[in-house]
């Protein structure tokens, strides 16, 4: 399950099957198209990260994979020219921003880029069969999951939004205008944390920032939904990431793990697999932060 629509297009993407030789016989006909100029409609903000011909490239591909009849291969194209536009363009994701990075050495021609993720995603498939089992993937919000009944999972693995890191709900917004333009990520704004007109950076509970309380209450929301949905002896994994502020580091793991403790978990294990020095202001060092994996039963 996953919030964001464009991680839920991709990851239907990866989990379907494919016939690699009709994904040849697409590809050939795509590639085999002559370039026509065709209007490009964006925000003057989007210009700015792309060269002229390259969006061009973008739109004429666009069209032509507008004309593939099959859904399924429709989208795995999609995907690799998502992946191509990104390469043929001069963004740079710096946390939450998207910057235009115009002294970016040489970009790729758009053409070329497509055709090469293509190739390399066909030998993907190839080289990584997936097996006999059934995937669905749900465009959802794990604090409300009415429509999975109790008592029905037999394991959860799930890396929630790092406190206060919600870059990847904002970072992504030339993709959504380029390729999902009807499926933005508004809703992320009320995602785990991120409920800007009740946060006040200024404000404190306690030894919590608002906006860390806040994260922790959607988290305890989260976790409860997992272990009513979880079957008795059920597992999760979990990685969490700790919460840097200005003036503090927050261990997250150990947070969430007595939140899972009161909702009714057995906290079976926080294993540290990275670490690396908190800092404010980008110099300032204030701490060490920790990248975890809890692992909880019920």
């Amino acid at each position: 399950m996953e919030i964001s629509p464009l991680f839920k297009f991709i990851a239907e993407v990866k989990c379907r099957r494919y016939n690699t030789e009709e994904l040849r016989r697409i590809r050939e006909i795509v590639f085999s198209h002559k370039f026509k100029r065709q209007e490009v409609r964006i925000s003057n903000s989007l210009k700015q990260l792309f060269p002229k011909p390259v969006l061009e490239d973008i739109f004429f591909f666009k069209k032509i994979l507008q004309s593939i009849d099959d859904p399924v291969c429709r989208d795995f194209f999609t995907l690799g020219l998502m992946k191509a536009a990104e390469m043929s363009s001069y963004i740079y994701r710096d946390g939450a921003v998207v910057k235009a990075l115009k002294d970016k050495p040489r970009v790729p021609s758009l053409r070329k880029a497509f055709r090469r993720v293509v190739n390399a995603m066909i030998k993907d498939v190839e080289r990584l069969p997936l097996t006999d089992a059934r995937a669905e993937i749900w465009l959802g919000d794990a604090r409300r999951m009415k429509f999975i009944q109790d008592d029905y999972v037999d394991a959860v693995i799930t890396s929630p939004p790092y406190l206060n890191k919600i870059e990847y709900t904002k970072c992504y917004w030339p993709e959504y205008e380029l390729f999902l333009p009807n499926a933005g990520p508004a809703g992320l704004r009320s995602y785990i944390g991120v409920r800007p007109h009740e946060i006040d950076y200024g404000e404190y509970l306690g030894d919590l920032p608002v906006a860390a309380y806040l994260y922790f209450e959607d988290m305890e929301m989260a976790l409860s939904e997992i272990y009513r949905v979880l079957t008795d002896g059920g597992k999760v994994a979990m990685v969490v990431g700790g919460g840097v502020f200005p003036n503090k580091v927050i261990e997250v793991d150990v947070a969430i793990a007595e939140v899972a403790e009161r909702v009714g978990f057995n906290v079976d294990l926080i294993m540290a697999v990275g670490r690396r020095a908190a800092t404010t202001r980008r110099v300032v060092k204030i701490g060490e932060t920790r990248e975890s994996v809890i692992f909880l039963s019920k």
